[in-house]
């Protein structure tokens, strides 16, 4: 995987290049920084695998920016859960009260929005879903070779991009990989736009070439100060802010 700053992504004219952001969670800073990247290089395609919403502070100016700018956007569990909280039994008591103020913050129209996202989506063969193609209303977590080979059998198609674990990673029928390979099914987890737990707090997210059918993760700096600052000054729990310095 390689490592970079903001505005140094470059793509070629005639490439076709798919950006895949996840695991925004509300994080305004680390969007924004992103889709400038993304800009910059030239990708005309973004598509977003959810978890647009939670633990954030700016949960409004993120959905219309996904919604402005992803072609593709499927739901995660997150985004389902301001929908309905009952989903949130199962969340952290810190996830949880920020699913509460997330939906007394956003708007009816976002919140529309959020409740008619599928849960899986397809672009160019490939398979896109928020956490794992196996029962994915149930929000399985895939983060190591095991557990990649046991959701490589929910798919029959040439390869499958999830989040939700917010730790990026390349997984084959082998084990975990360092690219992809022509004529080989993978699994990719793309890592997280807001918050991610690999102890790199750099945003992740990651760009396939489907003519060279090849996979880059891009990591970048941005603003966590202010991402943190904004955390507090809304009441959220102290903890979701002092985590984005950390990557955990």
């Amino acid at each position: 995987m390689r490592y970079k700053n903001a505005g140094t992504l470059t793509c070629g004219r005639h490439d076709l290049k798919i950006a895949v952001i996840s695991d925004i969670h509300s994080n305004l800073e680390a969007l924004t920084t992103a889709l400038e990247l993304i800009r910059s290089g030239g990708i005309e395609t973004t598509v977003c695998l959810g978890d647009i919403v939670g633990y954030g502070a700016n949960p409004n100016e993120c959905v219309d920016l996904v919604r402005e700018h992803c072609a593709v956007v499927v739901r995660g569990n997150h985004d389902a859960g301001v929908v309905d909280t009952r989903i949130t039994d199962n969340f952290s008591r810190n996830a949880r009260a920020a699913i509460f103020w997330t939906q007394s913050q956003l708007s009816a129209a976002n919140l529309d929005f959020l409740a008619s996202l599928p849960l899986t989506a397809s672009l160019y063969g490939l398979l896109l879903v928020h956490a794992s193609p196996h029962e994915p209303d149930r929000w399985h977590y895939i983060v190591d070779s095991w557990e990649a080979r046991q959701a490589m059998h929910a798919f029959s198609g040439s390869g499958c991009f999830v989040g939700h674990s917010h730790v990026p990673g390349i997984f084959s029928a082998r084990g975990r990989e360092t690219n992809v390979k022509q004529g080989e099914r993978f699994l990719i987890n793309v890592g997280s736009i807001g918050q991610p737990r690999d102890r790199n707090p750099l945003l992740s997210f990651g760009v396939f070439d489907t003519d060279a059918w090849s996979y880059e993760n891009v990591r970048a700096e941005y603003d966590i100060d202010l991402a943190a600052r904004k955390i507090l000054g809304k009441g959220l729990p102290a903890t979701l802010a002092q985590r984005l310095a950390l990557g955990v």
